[in-house]
């Protein structure tokens, strides 16, 4: 039985793409590096903002660690200031939120934003529609590893199988099914139905209430 949901963040439950689009390339070009287009960044993001920038300075051939610690903390600091800029909840994403609510199931995020970023992008978004909701912290490893997935469980009370966790790319398959959630993978996200597919997603929606009809099923109702 599922008692709980839990969601990655950006490309699952908030569009982000733009946001992190134009503040990449305004780091990018205040250094006087080449920017790039959303598509590219939906191949960058997902492992959080220290991996996102060092994509991106390999892409413009940078390797100097001066310059990667500029522009990682630029962007961070420039993101953070301005961190609803471009960026809103997908379509149907709150009233998935507020039916899981009304149907007893406890909600969280796991993101592999930086923690406090995280904290305030689903407060502004979601308001008080999460239990649980949770970054990159300092000391903690992220997705893929196990560790923070783990601890939402613990704090929630449940067992990994009575947990849906949903995400839009293969670090949040390999999360959730490592952890032995039943794993979702959204095409709304940043990317494709095969690299889902391909990480052994245990279901595949095309709009967020079927996570409802998901649920629904699993738990005979």
């Amino acid at each position: 039985m599922i008692k709980a949901c839990i969601f990655d963040m950006d490309g699952t439950v908030s569009d982000t793409i733009n946001s992190i689009t134009y503040f990449g390339n305004k780091a990018l070009a205040e250094n006087g590096l080449s920017g790039f287009a959303p598509d590219d960044y939906k191949y960058m993001v997902g492992n959080g903002a220290n991996i996102l920038v060092r994509r991106m300075l390999e892409k413009n051939g940078c390797t100097d660690e001066a310059l990667y610690k500029k522009v990682l903390k630029e962007y961070n600091e420039s993101y953070d200031d301005d961190f609803l800029y471009l960026t809103a909840p997908y379509d149907g994403i709150l009233p998935l939120l507020d039916d899981l609510r009304a149907a007893g199931i406890r909600t969280g995020v796991l993101s592999n934003k930086p923690h406090e970023t995280t904290l305030k992008v689903a407060e502004a978004l979601f308001g008080d529609r999460l239990d649980l909701c949770f970054g990159q912290r300092e000391g903690k490893p992220i997705k893929p590893d196990l560790t923070v997935l783990k601890e939402m469980l613990s704090m929630l009370g449940i067992t990994p199988d009575e947990c849906l966790y949903a995400g839009d790319t293969a670090t949040d398959m390999q999360t959730g099914k490592g952890a032995g959630c039943f794993t979702v993978g959204v095409l709304w996200g940043f990317r494709t139905e095969k690299e889902l597919r391909d990480n052994r997603a245990d279901a595949i929606v095309q709009k967020p209430a079927q996570i409802l009809e998901l649920i629904k099923e699993k738990n005979g109702k």
